[in-house]
């Protein structure tokens, strides 16, 4: 049997187990990784991190992303900012580039705890998204309970926001996991259900593929900036309340989308694969 040591991070309570694999390189299946983020008994995440070393020369390190049901995906905003985070701490930097199976993704120390991270542009066509077929992403033929009508954004995965009255009031473990699997989004989708409060301030709520309901979603938290934007309901920067904290965001004219929000470790320790 291998130890390995990790390292859990979260940001706003979207929570990470963190493998450093550049020294040692680690192979984790599918069932390894859910096993480890399962909260009775493993130890528990939305996300699984495998480092690295950066195959691309502009990169401090390369990030690997697996949701908790096994699957890897490309992009998640709130791990960057807290690699970046730990990037910054070895290397006594306020920079770090981070590379993702999305792309190269500057962050920077911008307080206490505070990290930015620069997601890159939206994706706002229907095959970036991607969609099964054309069709117009600012007004999707989709619906599922109490919601309908979403904007389609990938932010280096894909997005389905939904505009309602109360955020709150939604039952989302209930519509999130028909929406996940909706046939418009052949890689399956995110689901944000978001409450416009005023034009620089957003009330929303996630449902991450292949996690559920989380306390925070960064990559999410910028689609429904995006989305509300492209509707005419809100500014290009907003503060976005979610379950487990505030994230300011930016769309940028250049496209680009800046998040910023606090990171922490929760604690260290060992696993035995």
């Amino acid at each position: 049997m291998t130890t390995v040591n990790f390292i859990k991070m979260h940001g706003l309570g979207n929570d990470f187990v963190v493998f450093d694999g550049r020294a040692n390189p680690l192979e984790l299946s599918a069932e390894q990784t859910r096993a480890i983020a399962d909260r009775r008994t493993g130890i528990g995440c939305d996300q699984l991190i495998q480092l690295e070393p950066a195959t691309d020369a502009g990169a401090d390190i390369f990030m690997r992303i697996r949701n908790a049901d096994g699957g890897e995906v490309d992009a998640c905003g709130n791990a960057t900012r807290c690699i970046g985070a730990m990037v910054m701490a070895e290397t006594g930097q306020d920079q770090a580039v981070i590379q993702t199976n999305a792309g190269l993704l500057a962050t920077t120390r911008t307080g206490d705890n505070l990290v930015t991270v620069d997601m890159g542009p939206a994706k706002l066509d229907w095959q970036d998204i991607p969609l099964a077929g054309e069709t117009d992403t600012l007004h999707l033929d989709m619906a599922e309970g109490d919601l309908s009508d979403p904007v389609a954004v990938s932010m280096g995965n894909p997005h389905a926001v939904f505009f309602v009255p109360h955020a709150d009031a939604i039952a989302l473990s209930a519509v999130g996991p028909k929406l996940e699997h909706h046939p418009l989004y052949p890689e399956r989708t995110n689901v944000e259900v978001v409450e416009v409060r005023q034009e620089n301030d957003l009330r929303v709520r996630v449902w991450e593929r292949g996690a559920g309901i989380t306390m925070a979603c960064g990559t999410g938290a910028c689609a429904a900036l995006v989305a509300a934007h492209r509707r005419g309901l809100a500014d290009r920067t907003a503060s976005v309340e979610l379950d487990g904290g505030i994230l300011d965001i930016e769309w940028q004219e250049n496209g680009h989308v800046l998040m910023t929000g606090e990171t922490a470790v929760s604690f260290t320790g060992t696993w035995t694969l």
